[in-house]
């Protein structure tokens, strides 16, 4: 992995104001001063990394092939924050395609390589908009949102908060799961952004949003136009296989296998064919225990278990 260069840091709240928040809650709620509490014991400075080298994307153009419309821009922008001296800090994206593409996988890496947090939040079954901005603390069983909670918790300013399956959000006239975004996702109102549990102003400005769908369908008008939209495709068939051969051969080394056959054969790359990106690494890794377990040091087709989805096709490689 790629050393930090730059690792500036980042006033993500006010001492002052959570100090003064704290002296008002006393007697009221006991989780909320243990958070305040928190707040100042932890400091309010935190980490904004950026890649040390232009050349930190790399790796993902050949892990997810599939997505070089994507790293083709991101490459661009942190070039840019190299000759300016400053972070880096892209708007939102959202990454549009079908499942098994990659997508919470390649944002997953993307963290990985920025060397920040990464938050998962799944949109499919959010049905109140208080798992992203909290809940007052006045309610019963109130607590902040993910984006407090990350940043309060976390060390940096700039994670990575991926928003899954953002179309398959719910919510009631009164409860919209998606309004928070339409602040979280522009820079200027985002860094005095107000979760509803500790009530104070919290920077949230230098978060890399990455969204995930399916679909356009349900997702606001107003909500595309903060982002930069990609299609993602499926990988091609040359991709799949060089997807596959690389996981291998990260798996090789991991599991210590140096007698294993370095390479697979084209016959288990095309069983491989029909498994998703989420799913290859447990299906080569049950495969190899197959091997192991037949005392060979090579993997055949018939290690290659598929278990098909009911009433679904697979979609993938």
């Amino acid at each position: 992995m790629n050393s930090i260069a730059f690792a500036r840091t980042r006033a993500v709240y006010d001492l002052n104001e959570v100090q003064g928040a704290l002296d008002r809650s006393r007697g009221r709620s006991p989780e909320l001063e243990a958070f305040y509490e928190r707040m100042l014991e932890t400091g309010a400075e935190r980490f904004v990394t950026t890649p040390s080298s232009v050349d930190a994307l790399d790796p993902l153009f050949e892990e997810c092939p599939n997505f070089d419309d994507v790293l083709d821009d991101l490459k661009r922008y942190l070039r840019l924050s190299h000759a300016g001296d400053k972070g880096f800090n892209v708007m939102p994206i959202l990454l549009l395609g079908g499942p098994g593409v990659g997508k919470t996988h390649f944002a997953k890496r993307l963290a990985r390589v920025l060397q920040t947090d990464c938050e998962l939040i799944s949109m499919n079954a959010l049905s109140a908009g208080f798992v992203i901005t909290g809940s007052s603390a006045s309610w019963r069983g109130a607590k902040c949102g993910k984006v407090a909670e990350r940043l309060v918790r976390g060390q940096y300013a700039n994670p990575v908060i991926v928003l899954d399956e953002v179309e398959k959000a719910s919510g009631s006239s009164q409860s919209d799961p998606l309004a928070a975004l339409y602040q979280l996702l522009e820079p200027e109102t985002a860094s005095a952004f107000r979760d509803e549990f500790i009530d104070v102003d919290i920077d949230a400005s230098q978060i890399f949003w990455v969204l995930t769908a399916n679909s356009l369908d349900g997702i606001p008008h107003p909500l595309l136009n903060r982002m930069a939209i990609y299609d993602v495709p499926s990988p091609t068939p040359d991709q799949a296989a060089g997807i596959a051969q690389r996981m291998y051969g990260g798996l090789l080394k991991e599991l210590n296998l140096a007698g294993f056959d370095p390479l697979l054969g084209d016959v288990v790359l095309d069983q491989l064919a029909g498994v998703s990106p989420r799913d290859l690494r447990k299906t080569l890794l049950d495969g190899l225990g197959y091997a192991v377990a037949d005392g060979r040091a090579h993997v055949r087709a018939q290690d290659i278990r598929l278990k098909p989805t009911p009433g679904k096709g697979r979609i993938g490689f």
